[in-house]
């Protein structure tokens, strides 16, 4: 059974079996081997794989390879691959301060140099529900929205008037009319599409967060989380040893992915 919260977090806790029983929270569907040094996922369960060598590979929710990303010798690893729109994917290197945009088939559509629209530090980037771009600039501390040549479209105030202390987020994501960053240190904070906070959530410490529909999912040490937007609820699960000493983990609305040493352990959410 959950719990409504109110102003204290109230977790639920739900024991993690990974076995083959019906009642399980996880079920293991899938396992992806090969040269993987990071991933993602979209919203429509399409992996990207960063290998050793700098490339992307597209899988389907099968795990077929669909497409490659090769041209990587101009800027290197990416510091963030945003899959949110599956029809345009977005990489950030930050050491170049540039965004290179990808179609479906992971070919490039354009580049975008933010030092040129004097935009000089950003952390993180998303993309938006009308296919244009969420930066936060770290030095005005401001969040903007760009078009794709990177003209300014909108900020918001200086967040270190608008909140007394300027969050660092690490992950900007937009979601059902809201836009969402995290500071693993300050929680969640959440705006409006005209730069309006609206809530300030407090999680915080959770690794691998992410955004997806109506849940935010995370981790922290042996437990996952999913707090479900709407209703304020969470749930959260024990793992097991040899879940729990994952590099890494993401999900998307119906499944956890779960990153090993040289391969994905994919399950399903019940």
């Amino acid at each position: 059974m959950k719990r409504v919260l109110n102003i204290s977090l109230i977790f639920f806790a739900v024991s993690l079996n990974l076995k083959a029983q019906s009642d399980s929270a996880f079920k293991l569907v899938k396992i992806i081997s090969g040269d993987i040094v990071d991933f993602t996922v979209d919203n429509i369960d399409n992996i990207y794989i960063l290998n050793s060598r700098n490339q992307i590979k597209k899988l389907n929710a099968n795990g077929d390879s669909v497409a490659v990303f090769n041209d990587i010798k101009k800027y290197g690893q990416a510091s963030l691959i945003d899959v949110s729109n599956p029809l345009k994917v977005l990489l950030y290197y930050k050491d170049f301060a540039t965004v290179v945009m990808l179609d479906r088939f992971l070919n490039i559509r354009n580049t975008i140099d933010l030092r040129k629209q004097n935009i000089l530090q950003v952390k993180a980037i998303g993309q938006s529900y009308d296919n244009k771009i969420w930066v936060y600039d770290e030095l005005e501390s401001k969040l903007k929205k760009i078009d794709e040549e990177g003209k300014l479209l909108l900020e918001t105030p200086d967040f270190r008037l608008l909140l007394g202390q300027a969050p660092s987020p690490l992950k900007i994501f937009d979601e059902d009319k809201y836009v969402y960053l995290y500071d693993s240190l300050q929680g969640v904070f959440v705006f409006d599409y005209y730069g309006a906070l609206k809530n300030n959530i407090m999680i915080s410490r959770w690794q691998n967060f992410k955004v997806a529909g109506k849940y935010i999912f995370g981790s922290r040490a042996d437990t996952l989380y999913r707090y479900e937007i709407r209703s304020f609820l969470y749930d959260e699960w024990k793992m097991p040893e040899q879940l729990y000493h994952s590099r890494s983990f993401n999900f998307s609305s119906t499944r956890l992915y779960a990153l090993k040493k040289d391969w994905i352990e994919i399950y399903s959410i019940r």
